[in-house]
This record gives structure tokens, C-alpha cells and sequence, in this order.
């Protein structure tokens, strides 16, 4: 059962900024004369300010603090020092506040600046709407001029969360591509079965490889010297020859060879290669066949039936669940053909400005997604191979850019689509899809609704069931148009 988890932009994180004070960004140096000094916790300062909008949903705020608030703040803060600094000659708590400032004047004069305006921006936002995003790193505007007892006035730009737009439908027309289920489906499912329940014998120790054959390898991969290279080896790697199930498509350079035997391969990948971590590169690989099975398929007929499942007596039996099953998948195909197609269309009435830092936030969340799929914990080694590669991380951001402006571009519209909308899902809805999750799994409801609980994921769920909710109601404001007609297998690539 997939139970994804949320992005940087996921729902329920992304109005949620500005609750806690902001950890400042500008040049904070908390000199500390004396240690034992208690954490500083903030005080309200009375300001005015200005908030100007900015290109990608940024803003500048502009804050002013008047002079008395200036000398206030920095009072308490001499009085904080006095309290716990000490000084060769003087009890601790009796340090002069002359004595204080003669010895550590600029310095106390920079943590002073630093708390002010920490202080100040916090009471600006107060109960504002245009606070920082949770990933937005707010920035100082230029060098402010800070003098004790003097008025002070500086400036931050930061990220918002962005307004979006959605136009009307108005009726719109979506093409769809026509589709049924034909006998060479039925036949390749049944194909398929015959593999599943194939029995895998060892081929003989003479024998060489050929496609269909079970292998199990080692590799790794070689640098310009031939040397390995750190963190790409694989032991007892195991495919079907021919299956392209393997990172570097192996299989036609495995054939022919025998148990034991070695080869170094050089592959090269195209820019468009499905592995955005190979595409466009060029690899060498050592790699040793060190087993090889083959398989023996079984015949097709009711014993066969049998074996798949205890509810079916006969061939027919089997095969009328195979349509029956192969129906419902190009049903949900056709429905997400058509929910892609709407989306699509929504999005060219949709105006909204990203934040730099939101794109930011999801290209480093797909970075270290790619980091787990490779197995790769160490962004170090991570770097290394990237570099082996020809690339940097800078490089795959600026390829993943336009696909990751356009997911958080969609999520964005959904949610304010949804909002707008007014739908719900109640405790009704939740459990219905509880059961439909169960029902395609070996997991019972209750199984489903306690993993959902354990992961906090309850609440994403709701907001996936109003999405589906909202897509619906808006699928029947469209007209549908038969679009090409495409065979089953050519449907699903095209919906991938």
C-alpha cells in the first residue's frame, strides 16, 4: 500500500509561518562576556512600518523604531549584562555600565542592533498576513546606521505565500483518447501469470546466458583509469535478462556469457534517459555473471487457474477475472487521462507568482529523494558521483526546474480551487477510502486506518478525497471529445 507523504508545499504546512519568532538571518553576533546568560526571549517594540510587494511573491517590509524605543531596548539589554557579567576588580552585578561599555562598546552595540530588530520585525508581523514562509530566509536591505538613544529604520525582503487566480472553465472541451480492452491484453495478462508462476531452475554450468534467463551479478562502476569507484558497487544484483529491469540496462551485453565469466561494459544514456541520474552521461562498469538460472513455464489450463487462487475452478474462470480486472484498469486510466487533461486547462487560467524559495524547497526535497533511491546517505559520496558525472546539484535543479514550477504551480490552484469551494470530507468519506486501500492489498480496514493514524496522514488523506471531490464537480462542467484511439499498453505509457 503507498502511503505518500507530504512535499515542502503539502497542504497543512503551507500557511504555517511566522507562529514563532523568526530565526534571524542578518549578521547575529551574541557576544557573550560572561557565561551563564540566559537565552534571550524578545521584548514588544512599539514601530511603524511599510510593506511593499515585490516581483515572485516577495516583499519588503520597511520597519521605523522612534528613539525612546531604541534607548529602552538597549537598556535592557545593558541590564542584562550588568546582572551576570564579570569583570577583574568588581563583584559580579556591580560592573559600572561605563566600564561595561568602554570595554565592549561596538560589540555591545551589534548584539544590541541585532535584538532591536529582531525585536521590531516581530512586533511588525504581529497579527499581519504578509509574514515569511516557514523556508523563506528572510534578507537584510542594505547596512542600516544603529546609535543608541537615536531613531533606527532598516529593511528585510522575504518570501510570501502567493496569491493564485483561477479563471472560469467556461465550458471547456477536453479531448480524450478512445480505448477498449482487446484479446491480445486478455493474452498478454495471461503471459504475464505463466511468468509469475514459472518454476527457476540452475542452467548447466556450461550453459550461456539468453533473454528470459534469471541472472545475479556483481558491479561496479570504473572510472576514467579503471579504477572502482567508491559507493557504486552491487553484489548479487538479480534480473531477467531482457526485462530492462536494472539501472544501466544490462541485458543484451550479458548474453552469451557463462558463469563466472567478467566484462567490462561502456553505456551510454540518452539526455532523455528514464533514470534522471544517468541521463546524458556515459558509464563503465565491471560486471561478473555469478549465477544463472531459467525458468520453465507452466501449461495454460485449469490446474494453472488453480494455482492462482482457490476461487477459480477452470481456465474461463480465470480469464473472466483477467477482462473483468482489465476493464476496471482502463476505466481509472481513462479517468486520470481525463483529470490530467482538465488540470491542464485549469492551469492556463491559473495566475500565480512562485516564491523562490518554495521552488527552492521542492528541488532540494526531489534532491534528496534521488539521494534515497540511490542508497546514498553521505552528500559527500553523493557529490563525488555527481561530479564523476559531469554534473552538480545546481545542474539537476535547473533540469527538474520547469517540472517542479509546474507540480507546485497545480497544488497551489487545487488548494485555493478547493478552499473556494467549500467541500468537505467527513469521517464517511475517510473510511470509504480506507476500504477501497484494503481492498487492494492484503491489509484489512482497520490495518489501513491504523497505519494512516500511526503517520499522521489522516488529514492529507481528507484533502486528497476533497481534491477528487472538486475534479469531479469541475469534470462536469467540460465536454468530453473522442480524441486518437490508442491500444491498452499504449494508454498506460502515455498516462505515466
Amino acid at each position: 500500500m503507498d502511503v505518500a507523504g507530504p512535499t515542502p508545499v503539502s497542504r497543512s504546512a503551507r500557511r504555517r509561518s511566522g507562529t514563532t519568532r523568526i530565526a534571524f538571518f542578518f549578521f547575529v553576533f551574541y557576544f557573550t562576556p560572561a557565561s551563564g546568560r540566559a537565552p534571550y526571549k524578545g521584548i514588544a517594540v512599539t514601530v511603524s512600518k511599510t510593506f511593499d510587494k515585490l516581483a515572485n511573491s516577495a516583499v519588503k517590509l520597511t520597519v521605523t523604531v522612534a528613539k525612546d524605543e531604541v534607548q529602552k531596548s538597549y537598556g535592557e539589554m545593558i541590564k542584562d549584562y550588568v546582572k551576570n557579567v564579570q569583570l577583574p576588580g568588581f563583584r559580579k552585578g556591580k560592573v559600572p555600565t561605563n566600564v561595561l561599555e568602554r570595554k565592549f562598546g561596538e560589540q555591545l552595540k551589534v548584539e544590541a542592533m541585532s535584538r532591536l530588530m529582531d525585536d521590531a520585525v516581530q512586533s511588525a508581523l504581529e497579527g499581519e498576513s504578509l509574514v515569511p514562509l516557514q523556508y523563506s530566509q528572510p534578507e537584510l536591505d542594505g547596512q542600516p546606521d544603529y546609535q543608541p538613544g537615536e531613531a533606527f529604520s532598516f529593511a528585510i525582503t522575504y518570501d510570501v505565500f502567493p496569491a493564485v487566480t483561477v479563471g472560469d472553465l467556461g465550458g471547456a472541451e477536453l479531448e480524450v483518447p478512445v480505448c477498449v480492452i482487446a484479446k491480445a491484453d486478455e493474452e498478454r495478462e495471461l503471459a504475464e501469470i505463466r511468468e509469475r508462476n514459472a518454476i527457476v531452475m540452475d542452467k548447466a554450468a556450461t550453459a550461456k546466458a539468453a533473454k528470459s534467463d534469471v541472472a545475479t551479478i556483481d558491479y561496479v562502476e570504473l572510472d576514467a583509469e579503471g579504477k572502482e569507484i567508491e559507493g557504486t558497487k552491487r553484489q548479487d544484483f538479480v534480473f531477467e535478462i531482457g526485462s530492462g529491469n536494472n539501472l544501466y540496462k544490462l541485458d543484451d551485453d550479458l548474453v552469451g556469457l557463462k558463469v563466472g565469466a567478467e566484462k567490462v561494459i561502456e553505456k551510454t544514456f540518452p539526455a532523455d534517459y528514464e533514470y534522471n541520474e544517468l541521463a546524458g552521461t556515459t558509464k563503465k562498469l565491471n560486471v561478473k555473471l555469478t549465477k544463472l538460472k531459467e525458468k520453465k513455464l507452466p501449461e495454460l489450463d485449469d490446474d494453472l487457474a488453480q494455482d492462482v487462487s482457490e476461487q477459480f475452478k477452470t481456465l474461463d474462470d480465470l480469464k473472466a477475472d483477467i477482462r473483468a480486472k482489465l476493464e476496471k484498469r482502463l476505466a481509472d486510466q481513462l479517468k486520470s487521462l481525463q483529470e490530467k487533461a482538465l488540470i491542464e486547462k485549469l492551469l492556463e487560467k491559473a495566475t500565480v507568482e512562485l516564491p523562490a524559495s518554495m521552488v527552492r524547497a521542492e528541488l532540494e526535497m526531489r534532491l534528496r529523494n534521488l539521494m534515497e533511491r540511490m542508497g546514498m546517505k553521505d552528500a559527500a559520496q553523493f557529490q563525488q558521483i555527481l561530479t564523476m558525472s559531469g554534473k552538480s546539484p545546481d545542474d539537476l535543479f535547473n533540469e527538474w526546474r520547469p517540472d517542479a514550477q509546474k507540480a507546485i504551480k497545480t497544488r497551489l490552484m487545487l488548494d485555493k480551487l478547493v478552499s473556494d469551494s467549500g467541500l468537505g470530507a467527513s469521517d464517511e468519506d475517510v473510511t470509504v477510502e480506507y476500504a477501497k486501500m484494503a481492498e487492494g492489498s492484503s491489509m484489512t480496514v482497520e490495518q489501513v486506518k491504523e497505519e494512516y493514524e500511526r503517520r499522521k496522514m489522516v488529514d492529507y488523506l481528507r484533502d486528497r478525497i476533497k481534491e477528487d471531490k472538486l475534479l469531479a464537480d469541475l469534470m462536469g462542467k467540460t465536454k468530453l471529445k473522442k480524441g486518437k484511439k490508442l491500444a491498452f499498453v499504449d494508454l498506460v505509457k502515455e498516462n505515466k
